[in-house]
Parts: C-alpha cells; sequence; structure tokens
C-alpha cells in the first residue's frame, strides 16, 4: 500500500505492509530515529509525535491513516545549531537521564504548553502521565516544563 505524508516538511511516499506502525514508517523508512518505541502497547509516550498537530502514540498508529497527513517529530522541532525552547529548558533542567523517554516527553510537553499554556501542578501531572520515565523521578522533568513556560513567556 503507497502512504504520502508530510514529516517535518518535507513530503515523502513509500510503499508499505498494511501493518506497518507509524513508529516503524517513521524510523525503518525515513531513518528518523529520534522517536523510540517502548512498550509498543501505547502506555509509555516514548513514541510522541503529533500527527496533524494532535500528540499520538505512534507505536499504536497505523502509518496508512497518516496518509496525507502531517507528521512533526522531535526532529522537527529544532536543530543541533537552534534547539526549540523546550529542548533547551530539558538541557538546562537536567530533565532527561538515559535519554529513552526525552523525546516523548519533550514532545507532549511543548503540545501542554501549546494548549494551556503555563501549566499548574495538577495539568502537569495529568498531562505528563501518559508519559513514562524509568529513570529521573520526574523532578528534573517538571522543572524543564516550568523553565520552558518562563522562556516562551507563557501566562
Amino acid at each position: 500500500m503507497e502512504v504520502q505524508v508530510t514529516v517535518n516538511d518535507k513530503e515523502l511516499t513509500r510503499t508499505i505492509d498494511p501493518s506497518t506502525t507509524l513508529v516503524e514508517l517513521l524510523r525503518e523508512e525515513f531513518n528518523l530515529t529520534g522517536t523510540t518505541e517502548g512498550c509498543g502497547v501505547g502506555v509509555c509516550g516514548c513514541c510522541t509525535v503529533y500527527l496533524d498537530g494532535k500528540p499520538v502514540n505512534s507505536c499504536l498508529e497505523l502509518a496508512v491513516n497518516a496518509d496525507g497527513l502531517a507528521i512533526e517529530t522531535i526532529e522537527g522541532l529544532g536543530d543541533k545549531n537552534e534547539l526549540d525552547p523546550v529542548q533547551e529548558a530539558f538541557e538546562e533542567e537536567e530533565g532527561f537521564q538515559c535519554g529513552y523517554c526525552t523525546p516523548g516527553m519533550i514532545m507532549m510537553s511543548k503540545a501542554m504548553l501549546d494548549e494551556v499554556g503555563d501549566p499548574d501542578d495538577e495539568t502537569l501531572q495529568h498531562y505528563m502521565s501518559e508519559n513514562l520515565c524509568r529513570c529521573t523521578g520526574y523532578e528534573s522533568i517538571f522543572d524543564a516544563i516550568d523553565t520552558a513556560a518562563e522562556n516562551l513567556d507563557i501566562d
């Protein structure tokens, strides 16, 4: 089956098996390995990407469902010369340890900040509850999100 998608502002087409997941398409066909697959069942958030501007677990989404849609991955947020403000905040606050969950954390954090602005603690915990980290204990991640909100001057 052929899928045509716009990934990080680039139009791409591939012929794939209909059972291919979006994370497989991104990693195996487009070599965008920033998106990681942690659990494969949609409970850890490592594979979070934006599909037409909304965060999704790409391990649960079939690639054929993305046909004709826009996808943004962690690689599309910034680059080594100019990081996205959320990426900068994660670096500044050391909001990562092993880094495996970090792309999904950053993608979900950015979506939350775009949607609700500067979150209170309850909103922050609610949004980020779908993204699991087995290393940091979350404090540095939450500090990074607070710093990103400050740097973005979000009220």
